[in-house]
């Protein structure tokens, strides 16, 4: 069994949703980045890093600040992999998404990129712009890795291309929750969420299907129905006030994701 399954596993067996934490690598530096991610690792059960990148679509304000400063650190990919392996020698290593966008990695090649995820540690991959099925070539380098490949579905997502989708992937699925960037405020109720969610879920009851944006402190109990929750932009937020009053994000974001744990017990 994977981590990311056996994560999965061990929330469903305490009956609450697996949470899953996301920060950019490289923020607000190297060392910090590091530190944010072992101390938050022992309050959530996966944690995604993101590629710090200078023109994203899918991220909104907070993540972009994110990113913007770990590209002004000076933050590199071989930066980020190195990340990765020194979490992964921690005392509380849990299972890591990387999440980016295609470009870096068709400059590093297919093969290359996956084989250094595979030395480094990487769980599984979410490649924001390379959707079903352009991306079927590459999920499959992936799995023979034992690297999981992580589709995105959304609201306007067809039922028989959700069908395929599904079908295709891996250790877990990414359900957008609502028609925007990240860090965007819920727009739709948690209730039409879970509707949706249910529905999803119903077409492969064995998938581990999480949901993700605009998920909060205020909003994360009221969909804990699901296999697993996404908080990203509101850490993000955290690191660029913490920094802002010179306080240490270590502590601050920690706090936050102890709270989050918290709330969907």
């Amino acid at each position: 069994m994977s981590l990311i399954n056996l994560a999965f596993k061990k929330a469903k067996n305490k009956k609450r949703p697996a949470l899953l934490t996301y920060t950019v690598a490289g923020d607000s530096s190297k060392k910090k980045s590091l530190e944010i991610l072992k101390s938050i690792a022992k309050y959530a059960d996966i944690c995604e890093i993101g590629f710090p990148h200078n023109t994203p679509i899918a991220d909104g304000g907070q993540i972009q600040s994110s990113a913007y400063r770990a590209l002004k650190n000076g933050i590199k990919i071989k930066d980020v992999f190195s990340i990765v392996r020194d979490f992964k020698r921690s005392a509380t290593p849990k299972p890591i998404i990387l999440m980016g966008y295609y470009n870096m990695i068709y400059q590093y090649g297919d093969n290359n990129f996956i084989n250094i995820c595979k030395k480094s540690g990487v769980d599984g991959l979410i490649v924001v712009d390379l959707p079903y099925p352009e991306n079927k070539d590459f999920a499959k380098k992936c799995k023979k890795k034992n690297i999981s490949f992580i589709q995105l579905v959304s609201p306007t997502t067809s039922l028989i291309r959700m069908k395929k989708i599904i079908m295709d992937s891996h250790d877990m699925v990414y359900y957008i929750s609502m028609l925007s960037t990240t860090g965007g405020k819920l727009k739709v109720s948690p209730e039409k969420i879970l509707k949706k969610y249910n529905k999803i879920k119903s077409l492969n009851k064995n998938k581990n299907i999480v949901i993700g944006f605009g998920i909060t402190e205020k909003t994360i109990a009221s969909l804990r129905k699901a296999d697993g929750l996404v908080v990203g932009s509101a850490l993000c937020k955290e690191i660029s006030k913490s920094v802002e009053n010179r306080q240490n994000p270590v502590t601050n974001v920690t706090n936050i994701v102890k709270r989050l744990r918290k709330k969907i017990l």
